[in-house]
């Protein structure tokens, strides 16, 4: 599942991840993680030893660590992913829980944005998410609020809009719905609608492959 920021593939993936018994896996949260590893050496320049150390280390357990939503964290991971060799670091780790998840489930679902595209190319289900950017900028604001964060709708609109071109204007891995993704528009759609929209998706999906 792609999309860009605040499109709700974080939450619908992870209810659909719950309903199908699937590994669910937020990609972002894997450049979280080198990014908190940045922030840790005091801004210094990317160390990939000290990476690849902490990539051995990595469980999904960490990647549950609230340190990784905080404000200076989003703002490297955010660099961070425009570099090759982190993007290279990080795909063998999302093209190995994606194929070989843990024995407890039946399979995997992960988000992001070049999933689809550079990820999983050959992921049975591709669904590529977004909402217009006042209703997702009205979405992180929300989120934001309950977690606390001050900030303003106008910054965080702003911020979404800088994102947005900066993901559609990557280089490597840019944003961009994959040729045989089912797009769904979640302006207009609330959460349970647009799940609704996408395990439809699945089932049909599923049929297919058990006719076949």
């Amino acid at each position: 599942m792609d999309g860009p920021a605040a499109s709700g593939k974080h939450t619908l993936a992870r209810q659909i991840a719950k309903k199908y018994k699937l590994l669910h896996l937020d990609s972002g949260k894997l450049y979280r993680y080198f990014a908190l590893q940045v922030y840790q050496t005091k801004g210094q320049k990317v160390n990939y030893t000290k990476l690849k150390q902490a990539l051995k280390k990595l469980t999904l357990k960490k990647l549950k660590d609230k340190r990784l939503t905080s404000e200076p964290v989003t703002k490297i991971a955010s660099i961070i992913s425009k570099i090759k060799k982190i993007r290279q670091m990080l795909k063998k780790v999302q093209h190995d829980l994606a194929y070989n998840p843990p024995n407890k489930f039946k399979g995997s679902i992960l988000d992001g944005r070049d999933i689809g595209t550079v990820i999983m190319p050959d992921a049975h289900v591709k669904v590529y998410l977004t909402a217009s950017l006042n209703v997702r900028a009205a979405r992180r604001y929300k989120e934001y609020k309950k977690m606390g964060v001050k900030t303003t709708l106008n910054k965080v609109k702003s911020d979404i809009k800088k994102r947005d071109y900066e993901d559609t204007h990557r280089k490597i891995s840019s944003l961009k719905p994959a040729k045989d993704a089912v797009l769904l528009d979640s302006s207009f759609y609330n959460t349970r609608t647009a799940f609704v929209e996408i395990d439809e998706v699945i089932r049909k999906r599923i049929k297919l492959l058990n006719a076949t």
